[in-house]
């Protein structure tokens, strides 16, 4: 069922299927979004306790509800001033050592951090041998992307690419996953050295959103003047779910003791030690 369940995911046209779902998402119409958000919160069992507007009608679309805020106080922060934190709700996929320039994807599977970065060798310089985390949401999670760490963007790129699911079970079969797939990439100057922070674009995911572009489509571009955001800062948003990775330099985090694939986070909380 596994390798049928690729097969598919090769044959179906990704990117269109991935613009029907988004159009779908867009849509106004009371009966037909409001049908989509209560299916969707059933099907999921969809925390609203949490949300703002905890009620279908008080959104525009499914994407609105999908990228929802949640209420004051729902993710505390921990001390950004020693620890690393986690920049989405999700599950680890993996974490780990980047050793001699490879990220480990599953059992069997690496990528390069090159090949991350979109085949740029020099960007993927400060990271030989340093640490790496790849952060898994759910379609139950909350989609917005924070940072994990102050800093100020350098870079911002847009990689086109595959469409593959990300969950576990794609992640053991497709080589190269997370370098193959759509991707945003920005680079923050932070007070431990550059960090990485890469937004994988998945299989109907209807688009990768930053505060400082917008909606990616075929390029990005940096802010007219610096940004320089604090640790937990909202950066983007994803319309439909996917996966966030992080990537340091060498010696400059620890990860804390529980942090393994599969373990659960929640946006705000301590993931790492820094290492001054």
């Amino acid at each position: 069922m596994e390798n049928l369940f690729i097969l598919l995911q090769k044959i179906v046209p990704q990117h269109l299927l991935s613009r029907a779902t988004g159009w779908l998402a867009d849509v106004e119409w009371l009966w037909l979004k409001n049908a989509l958000i209560g299916l969707f919160i059933s099907q999921y069992d969809v925390n609203m306790d949490e949300a703002l507007h905890s009620e279908p009608e008080a959104y525009r679309n499914f994407n609105e509800f999908f990228t929802r805020p949640l209420k004051d106080g729902m993710r505390p922060l921990a001390d950004a001033g020693q620890f690393i934190l986690s920049p989405a709700d999700g599950a680890i996929s993996q974490l780990g050592t980047i050793e001699s320039g490879d990220i480990f994807q599953a059992k069997g599977q690496h990528y390069t951090a090159t090949q991350l970065l979109g085949g740029n060798a020099e960007a993927a310089k400060p990271y030989a041998n340093g640490e790496f985390i790849t952060v898994y949401l759910s379609p139950r999670d909350y989609h917005r992307v924070h940072t994990a760490i102050g800093g100020t963007l350098k870079a911002s790129t847009y990689i086109p690419g595959d469409l593959f699911s990300v969950n576990e079970t794609t992640a053991r079969k497709v080589p190269q996953l997370f370098a193959r797939n759509e991707r945003l990439v920005a680079l923050f100057d932070t007070d431990l050295g550059e960090v990485a922070v890469v937004m994988v674009g998945a299989m109907i995911v209807a688009g990768i959103e930053t505060v400082w572009g917008g909606r990616m489509s075929t390029d990005s571009t940096l802010p007219a003047a610096p940004l320089t955001l604090s640790a937990g800062d909202e950066m983007g948003r994803f319309y439909l779910g996917s996966t966030v990775i992080l990537l340091f330099e060498p010696g400059k985090i620890r990860w804390l003791e529980g942090m393994t694939a599969g373990a659960a986070l929640t946006m705000g909380q301590a993931i790492a030690e820094r290492i001054e």
